[in-house]
């Protein structure tokens, strides 16, 4: 995916015509009319699912029948699994500390929405680059399992806490994205470097949610950053029944106590010496 050259303000201020600064090629808005990827919004409104406004937005064209059934998939598989994910325990913090409005512990649980916490973005960057470079499929999975292990110690999107055999979602995406011919170039791609990464440590590391929702966008064209914000909002409507259930049933400024494993293990009582003290004779 090509994207126009970067631009830098150092340009604008050279030149001294600032009439391209702010250009988006998302919408256009004028008294009484507004258009989106150039389709008057009540046509979209009036026609569109919500997955296939979605789709225009980012993509910037109409998904065909295909597309808006993978896309659908993709946004309604993150669903919640209790208090594993370190974004809905974030949005439960902030939502015990401020109950005044949803949307602060909202903005913290797609704030925990990282590498670490299940993002698709770090396995569709890693299957983009290995498709690019066409090689045989086994090769190209030996060569990212090589570089990824090299680079940050894991091969992302494989392997989870506690479900070791397979993730639950996962298993049932990558059917699903299958039947709906959605699992191709990047699909096969993470299947490969399954069986690689397996051969490599002598057992098995499933895939994850995130790796599986990591290929399917990446086989969907979606840009890498489009597809992490995507782990993000697809997750977003759990993080938000986290957040209305603790501002509703929660402890109000939640701690974590010596019973819950809170443990200190810095140095015992100690004190300032006499001579670095104030007010010293």
């Amino acid at each position: 995916m090509t994207h126009p050259k970067k631009r830098h303000v150092g340009e604008y201020v050279a030149s001294g015509d600032w009439s391209e600064y702010w250009t988006t090629h998302i919408s256009r808005a004028e008294s009484g009319r507004i258009w989106v990827r150039g389709y008057p919004v009540e046509e979209l409104i009036e026609n569109l699912s919500y997955v296939e406004s979605a789709f225009l937005i980012l993509r910037g064209e109409l998904p065909d029948e295909r597309e808006t059934a993978l896309f659908d998939l993709v946004l309604r598989s993150g669903m919640d699994q209790q208090f594993i994910s370190a974004a809905a325990c974030a949005a439960r913090y902030t939502a015990s500390a401020f109950p005044d409005s949803p949307v602060p512990a909202l903005a913290s649980g797609m704030l925990a929405s990282g590498s670490v916490t299940g993002s698709p973005q770090e396995p569709a960057e890693m299957l983009i680059e290995a498709v690019s470079w066409k090689l045989d499929e086994p090769d190209a999975a030996a060569r990212a399992v090589e570089l990824w292990l090299e680079r940050h110690g894991v091969v992302p999107g494989l392997g989870h806490p506690i479900h070791k055999g397979a993730e639950p979602r996962a298993v049932t995406v990558r059917r699903l994205a299958i039947e709906r011919d959605g699992w191709n170039a990047h699909g096969r791609m993470l299947d490969a470097i399954e069986t690689e990464l397996a051969e490599s440590k002598g057992r098995r590391i499933p895939i994850n949610l995130a790796g599986a929702l990591g290929a399917l966008l990446a086989d969907l064209q979606f840009d890498p950053l489009a597809i992490g914000g995507l782990g993000a909002l697809g997750y977003g409507m759990a993080i938000l029944a986290h957040v209305v259930e603790e501002i509703h049933e929660g402890v109000p400024l939640r701690i974590i106590p010596p019973e819950l494993g809170a443990h200190y293990a810095g140095p015992a009582e100690r004190h300032i010496p006499a001579e670095r003290r104030k007010g010293k004779p």
